[in-house]
């Protein structure tokens, strides 16, 4: 499939097949995706935690559900959960941050899990990532120093259903203008 056709079948997908787990070979290929990631100054800022025990798994998937907000109440059917822990900047990424007022590990990690789930969505896995969740609970459940930011948690397994959503965008013409801000 073309690039294109790769980011139209990508979506975030929360129902999952409870029972189906995912190949340790898929998750190697989408964990060397994200190895392959590029980053400001080449810093690599990230760490990820697979969770694949089912018990730990559920418990992660606890913390990222908020039950008086409603959100993430799928996350017990997702088979794993991958936990992105941005890590320290070198010095030229740092220095670049504090110079440019740009936060540059943030941007890189969302490159990362993107490209994670880029090569989920090749593998026929889906995958949602998610911000919203109890930071400090699954810091503690997976190990995490304290120092340390879990920024993203995805969800990984097979969908519950077949086919992609339609998606709703901006036109192009509301997210691009040529030569100066329209």
């Amino acid at each position: 499939m073309t690039f294109l056709e790769l980011v139209s079948k990508r979506q975030s997908t929360r129902a999952y097949e409870i029972n189906r787990l995912v190949e340790p070979e898929k998750l190697e290929r989408c964990i060397e995706a994200v190895r392959l990631a590029p980053s400001a100054c080449n810093a690599q800022p990230w760490k990820l935690i697979v969770v694949t025990d089912p018990e730990l798994k559920n418990k992660v998937a606890d913390a990222a559900s908020a039950k008086w907000l409603r959100f993430n109440h799928f996350t017990k059917q997702a088979p794993v959960m991958v936990v992105i822990v941005r890590e320290d900047p070198n010095f030229t990424s740092k220095l670049g941050t504090v110079l440019k007022d740009k936060p540059y590990t943030i941007m890189d990690v969302g490159i990362a899990a993107e490209h994670f789930c880029l090569q989920a969505a090749d593998e026929g896995l889906g995958t949602c990532i998610m911000g919203w969740f109890d930071e400090p609970r699954v810091k503690q459940l997976l190990g995490i120093p304290v120092k340390k930011r879990a920024e993203l948690i995805i969800t990984v397994g097979y969908p519950a259903k077949a086919g992609i959503r339609q998606k709703i965008r901006k036109t192009k013409e509301q997210i691009c203008s040529y030569n100066r801000y329209l």
